[in-house]
């Protein structure tokens, strides 16, 4: 990773377009705050995933970054070109960060002990780098119908694989933990380096569906790109979210809506509440000029990356440090300041939930650092 700092930094902060900084930011501070609670056996039902079928307000956030990383490779290319620059160069540029991305998130699994006979191959890192990969390629290789019937063929294939490929000792269309195909795959390819022993919700498969996700992000960039007044914009960012929810949601009765199996329906009925979000950032930020709310997200989005991969290796430390307890047991620093700072006066389940929100708010103080610093941290 490297920094910018001083003038050129100022330029790249003044050259955003800030909703979008803003959408990353909500994003990025969403998946701090539900990975991060005083105590797993206490939080509220909101801030964890769906148990298979189904979703939650926390089923949204990972696909919500997909999305942005999708509108940030078109604005970014193709500003990149419009400057002279020239695709040799953007090869180089998308390789050498797919290649950052992916090990940063093997060094996040593999902390601190990096037992590479049992570390998890797949990762929410992982997958943002195989997705930025192929939908750059894509962008470079397409025009903007391509990458629209690009992203609806990985959906209806995803689809078919799922729903008619058989499965030794299971059949096709099943979709249960352990006998749908995605799963199978993961365990034939991948045994003993998943998120569980019986599947991935980053595995191979599933990684198909989610670049169609981040395709729908490009595919909006084109839009915010066009030359209609920025109201229009708005209003057809809305619109086709709208198109993309209720398409998701009738998909739902034959392909359900499944975060572990990022399923085409779940990547329709996301993109669609995404594209309503940044429709609403989009509107109330860069229309309406109501912008002194945004500051907090806009400090994490300009950094999401920097401050996702400190507040899991510091998670991770917090847990290796070992204090002992009142009652002689050895506990660990987060389970500590759970305790003594949170538990020792509210309910479980709040004083998980504040644990996680002062988790939060210390990391919004050090990107804060710097932000003021002029300072982006970037790969």
């Amino acid at each position: 990773m490297k920094e910018e700092a001083g003038p050129a930094a100022a330029g790249h902060l003044g050259n955003r377009m800030l909703s979008l900084d803003v959408f990353r930011g909500i994003t990025i501070a969403g998946m701090i705050l539900v990975n991060n609670p005083g105590t797993w056996s206490a939080v509220y039902p909101p801030l964890k995933h769906a148990e298979w079928h189904g979703w939650t307000p926390t089923d949204l956030i990972f696909p919500f970054f997909l999305f942005i990383v999708g509108v940030a490779i078109t604005l970014a290319f193709a500003r990149r070109m419009e400057a002279g620059g020239s695709k040799r160069d953007l090869y180089w540029k998308i390789i050498r960060r797919t290649l950052i991305i992916f090990a940063l998130g093997l060094f996040i699994n593999g902390f601190p002990y990096f037992d590479f006979a049992k570390i998890r191959v797949p990762g929410v890192l992982q997958r943002i780098a195989v997705c930025y990969f192929f939908a750059s390629l894509i962008f470079l290789w397409t025009g903007w119908r391509g990458q629209a019937i690009i992203a609806a063929a990985l959906l209806v294939l995803y689809w078919a694989l799922m729903m008619l490929v058989p499965v030794p000792g299971y059949g096709a269309g099943d979709l249960g933990q352990q006998g749908n195909l995605a799963a199978y795959i993961d365990r034939a390819l991948l045994a003993g380096h998943t998120y569980t022993p019986v599947y991935d919700p980053e595995g191979i498969l599933s990684t198909i569906p989610a670049i169609a996700t981040t395709l729908l992000g490009v595919l909006t960039g084109h839009w915010l790109r066009t030359d209609r007044a920025s109201f229009e914009k708005a209003v057809g960012l809305f619109a086709f979210g709208m198109i993309g929810v209720v398409w998701g949601w009738i998909w739902n009765w034959w392909f359900p809506i499944n975060k572990p199996l990022w399923t085409s329906s779940y990547v329709l009925f996301t993109g669609g509440l995404a594209l309503q979000f940044l429709a609403f950032c989009y509107w109330l930020i860069d229309i309406k000029g109501y912008r002194a709310w945004s500051r907090p997200f806009v400090i994490f989005g300009v950094n999401a990356l920097a401050v996702f991969v400190f507040s899991a290796i510091s998670g991770r430390l917090m847990l290796l440090w070992k204090i002992p307890r009142a009652d002689g047991s050895m506990g660990n620093l987060k389970t500590f300041i759970y305790e003594n700072l949170f538990a020792s006066w509210a309910q479980p389940i709040n004083a998980s939930l504040i644990f996680a929100i002062f988790y939060l708010l210390f990391w919004l103080g050090v990107m804060a650092i710097l932000y003021r610093k002029r300072i982006i941290i970037k790969v």
